[in-house]
């Protein structure tokens, strides 16, 4: 009985994790991952993760860990970043009087509804280069992830495996 449940619970986890996919699915969900976590849907990348990845039958894991790229230290100047990208290709400059509207707003509460009247109207028109920067950083950073990781999974399963590389992501032994 023992025995029949620890084999029942590993075909669940190697089903749920998908741990016997190619390279190319592994790397594909770390991409999607990265892309998810570096995308302007700010406070949703995990739900959408989840959920892409069971749907398109991916490694949950691999996507988890490609959204978690994006770390609390770097969060705010990527964004920022991409901000300012956006902006710069969609040639939109910042208002006049910005930086000193933004310092001005941090003296009121964050519970007065004033306050937040005053953050969407600063933040209004740059809502578009935030967008268009982000996606379009979020999609580079997501093609340099698929390829470092597919890279990194097959260097890792010809040394584990012993195996010559196909280049299609199947090993073959004989």
């Amino acid at each position: 009985m023992i025995r029949w449940t620890k084999e029942t619970v590993r075909k669940f986890f190697e089903r749920l994790l998908h741990v016997h996919d190619t390279p190319h699915r592994t790397a594909l969900a770390f991409a999607l991952g990265v892309f998810l976590g570096f995308s302007p849907f700010l406070g949703l990348h995990t739900i959408l993760g989840i959920t892409l990845a069971f749907l398109l039958r991916l490694n949950r894991v691999a996507v988890i860990v490609g959204i978690y790229c994006n770390l609390p230290w770097i969060i705010a100047q990527w964004y920022a970043l991409m901000t300012a990208a956006g902006a710069w290709m969609m040639g939109t400059s910042v208002p006049a009087g910005y930086t000193a509207r933004l310092r001005n707003l941090f003296e009121l509460s964050l519970f007065h509804g004033d306050f937040w009247k005053q953050l969407a109207a600063l933040l209004e028109p740059l809502l578009w280069p935030y967008l268009v920067g982000s996606t379009i950083g979020a999609a580079l950073l997501a093609g340099v992830a698929y390829w470092v990781a597919r890279g990194f999974i097959e260097a890792r399963r010809r040394h584990v495996f012993h195996l010559p590389h196909h280049g299609d992501g199947r090993h073959h032994g004989g």
